[in-house]
């Protein structure tokens, strides 16, 4: 198969949808996506799909005009269907931010897992491809019996890091638990610096305490990096240890920005000097919140999806130092997302 891709969107995050089509030089399919007066989800293509490449971007998320993340899913099962039962040869799921994810498992009795029902229901519906980003852990992978191409945020939020001065030994990058090591040693690896761990507990959900730190953290600017931020309580906590630890600053880096509840006045008051996330969820008012910088990931998903329709290789994107583009040349430079 080799043809341009058409892209439809959902509502959970229609400007990452937009600003990947234009770096795509493709228009965003014509669709209805709305609700019903009872409140069910409403769908309506609205051009011809017979025979096409289809890929549907649509974050599990809440969106910034407040549907939730079940509509969220709801809208992207309903309109793999819709596609599919109107010819679409091929039908792409692009979930920049793959909701349900952290129930990847069952931590104790009579729960289920979530993150695994949520692939039934793609594959039921027709979806043919999985395309994500930064999976919470990587072995959902396996819940799809289908091609997913799991994307990392890395390239771009370490060049960000890069051009603010903060690599080599003027840094440490920081893991905030022990399971996401290996995550922390790929950033460390790309920006040539050492490496500490933080060790907590979680009494509760959502609710942690920490109980030690490995590695030397003195004088030095703590850079911790995870795959989200959900209700921030983790990191401003870590942020307190490092800092008690003699470190000189404390940033933070992640692919998704949840800020569930009160995560971003949490955030705010804590000691972590700038929060840096992408665009896979929506940031409603960034303008207002000078600690947090919101850099897009549009260019990492447009290189995807013209590799996916050209047959080319996926994983090359991340294969050296730099990322390269559908058209073999260098990435354009990541741009920090403003949002009214």
């Amino acid at each position: 198969m080799n043809k341009s891709p058409l892209l439809f969107s959902g509502n959970s995050n229609p400007a990452l949808t937009d600003e990947i089509a234009k770096r795509l030089k493709v228009h965003v399919g014509k669709a209805l996506v709305s609700k019903f007066k009872n409140e069910e989800t409403r769908i309506e293509i609205g051009e011809n799909v017979r025979g096409a490449d289809v890929f549907v971007v649509q974050s599990i998320c809440k969106s910034t005009t407040g549907n939730g993340v079940n509509d969220a899913l709801m809208e992207m099962l309903l309109m793999v269907d819709a596609l599919r039962r109107a010819s679409a040869e091929r039908i792409t799921a692009v979930i920049p931010y793959y909701g349900y994810a952290k129930q990847d498992k069952k931590s104790k009795g009579r729960e289920p897992i979530s993150a695994k029902v949520v692939a039934n229901l793609l594959k039921v519906t027709g979806t043919k491809r999985i395309v994500t980003m930064d999976l919470h852990a990587a072995q959902i992978q396996g819940f799809f019996d289908m091609p997913v191409d799991n994307l990392m945020a890395m390239p771009t939020l370490c060049n960000y890091l890069k051009k603010e001065g903060l690599s080599d030994d003027r840094i440490v990058v920081v893991s905030p638990d022990a399971g996401g090591v290996h995550r922390a040693e790929l950033y460390a690896k790309r920006l040539n610096a050492s490496l500490a761990i933080v060790f907590k507990r979680r009494p509760e959900p959502d609710v942690s305490e920490v109980t030690d730190i490995v590695g030397d953290v003195s004088g030095k600017v703590a850079v911790i990096v995870d795959d989200m931020i959900s209700t921030g309580g983790t990191l401003a906590k870590a942020a307190e240890a490092i800092l008690a630890h003699g470190a000189a600053k404390v940033f933070t880096v992640a692919s998704h920005g949840i800020f569930a509840g009160d995560a971003i006045d949490v955030l705010e008051s804590s000691a972590i000097e700038r929060v840096v996330v992408t665009n896979t969820v929506p940031f409603s008012g960034l303008e207002t919140h000078p600690k947090f910088v919101q850099l897009s990931i549009a260019q990492t998903f447009a290189d995807a999806i013209i590799r996916i329709t050209t047959n080319r290789s996926v994983s090359e994107l991340f294969n050296g130092d730099e990322m390269t583009n559908g058209a073999g040349g260098h990435v354009a430079p990541e741009t920090i997302v403003t949002t009214s």
